[in-house]
């Protein structure tokens, strides 16, 4: 599986993007896919999940603000981020997690997400 995200740019506080995560190379629907941030000295941590079937599970720190979706006849899945803040700028990744039938996890790229204050 191959993933590229998009989507990312600078955005002053309160305003909102959507990231896009393309997948290719395998068949993307069974996989559980993600997003994860990463801030300057920080870990990575998870951002959301979304299931095959479209159920979702948010960070507690995002919910209601960020909306998770999958298109899975289009291979992607999109981030709508609200009501932006300066903690949640960050790199963000898509991942595509197949462990849970014995399949390996991907990474994409990353896309810098900036919020202004």
């Amino acid at each position: 599986v191959q993933l590229q995200a998009s989507g990312g740019g600078l955005v002053q506080a309160g305003g909102s993007l959507r990231l896009s995560c393309a997948a290719s190379g395998s068949i993307f629907s069974i996989y559980l896919m993600g997003w994860y941030r990463q801030a300057p000295g920080k870990q990575r941590e998870l951002v959301a999940t979304i299931t095959f079937g479209g159920t979702t599970n948010y960070a507690d720190s995002v919910k209601g603000q960020f909306t998770f979706s999958r298109d899975n006849a289009k291979n992607a899945v999109y981030l709508q981020m609200n009501s932006l803040k300066p903690e949640d700028t960050a790199v963000y990744y898509c991942n595509a997690d197949g462990r849970s039938w014995g399949g390996n996890i991907y990474w994409g790229q990353g896309t810098q997400v900036t919020v202004s204050s």
